[in-house]
């Protein structure tokens, strides 16, 4: 038995298929992952994503620690409610996750979701970089955090909220948040559609939950997640990187913020070199032309050399399979995938494939 988010007994009487994920006990789908995946590109949805961790830095030098251990700056954090993604790495400038910090208050008051599977890692590697800072971690397991995504998805949450929070919740621009009564209410997501990232007490969380789904927004798991950051083109740490990777081959160079040039982070002088030594990989999006599903670790040849799918999936919004891949940076135009012993024909384009509805490829 894994972990459990103050949700699960929910998910259990809404005949959620539960499997396990990163040490926890997940809803994967709640009856159809294609009817999900389209509830949020058309209305709304919401996922329950407690299993994520949140960690509070506070205090004098919580600003100081955050622009040490992390790629890009929280000093673009210039006022209250900001939010920023970033990688975090090692020396060898090696992804160790990445994650969104947003500024709560004052420069030294930060809240910092990492991913479930490494949150442990991560508290662990930015406590142990903290020593000598004046600044106090804490894990917030006391709250839980529901994402509400999809066009319609702020809508539905504001009229569940009193009018003047509704306002301020409407009025969130992308990336930023707020408190609001109970809540810390974000416009961010993983899903490359609008909506909420809310956190707030278990019990509350449940209530809202019920509520949402009382007012027509649908029910969605781990299932419909992917294949919705997949179209978006949003990396999934330990798929399209990890630790033996860097973000310039990710995908990911715009997170790297090497201006000013006195901020010391970990792996600048990794990351430096490598921009030196010029960026042999690099991450692209493939739409396959044939028959099949692409799926992780499938081979993928290019006139450059080879590579290897990361992430693949069978595209709802497309109706076609997609996948991230690592290839030779020079890689473009069409390529071959090996999908079990056939070479199958794909096309390199520039991820995302859909954002805000719209198929962009």
């Amino acid at each position: 038995m894994g972990r459990r988010t103050p949700l699960f007994e929910l998910h259990q009487r809404l005949g959620a298929r539960i499997v396990e994920f990163a040490g926890w006990d997940m809803p994967l789908s709640y009856g159809s992952q294609i009817e999900e995946h389209h509830a949020v590109r058309r209305a709304a949805g919401v996922f329950d994503v407690s299993h994520m961790g949140i960690i509070d830095a506070r205090g004098p030098d919580a600003a100081a620690l955050l622009s040490h251990v992390l790629a890009n700056d929280v000093g673009r954090l210039r006022s209250a409610g900001k939010a920023l993604y970033s990688c975090m790495l090692d020396e060898q400038a090696g992804i160790l996750d990445d994650l969104i910090v947003y500024r709560l208050g004052t420069s030294e008051d930060y809240r910092v979701i990492v991913n479930a599977a490494t949150r442990a890692a991560d508290l662990a590697w930015i406590t142990a970089h903290a020593a000598g800072h004046a600044v106090q971690l804490r894990e917030r397991t006391d709250l839980a955090l529901l994402a509400i995504q999809g066009p319609k998805a702020r809508a539905r949450f504001a009229q569940l909220l009193p009018g003047a929070e509704a306002e301020a919740a409407l009025a969130l621009g992308h990336f930023c948040s707020a408190e609001l009564g109970p809540w810390f209410v974000a416009r961010t997501g993983y899903t490359g559609e609008d909506g909420f990232e809310v956190m707030g007490p278990g019990e509350a969380c449940r209530e809202l939950w019920e509520r949402l789904t009382a007012g027509g927004v649908s029910p969605c798991g781990l299932a419909a997640r992917d294949t919705l950051r997949l179209e978006a083109g949003m990396n999934l740490y330990g798929s399209d990187m990890d630790r033996s990777t860097h973000p310039l081959e990710s995908g990911l160079a715009w997170t790297v913020a090497l201006e000013p040039r006195s901020r010391d982070f970990i792996g600048r002088a990794a990351l430096e070199a490598a921009q030196a030594r010029g960026i042999g990989r690099a991450l692209v999006g493939l739409v396959l032309e044939d028959r099949g599903v692409l799926r992780a670790h499938q081979p993928v040849r290019t006139a450059h050399g080879s590579g290897e799918v990361t992430s693949g999936t069978f595209s709802p919004t497309l109706e076609r399979s997609i996948a991230l891949a690592r290839v030779p940076a020079q890689a473009s135009g069409r390529v071959e995938v090996e999908v079990r012993g056939r070479a199958l024909a794909a096309q390199i384009v520039t991820p995302p494939f859909v954002r805000h509805g719209r198929v962009l490829i």
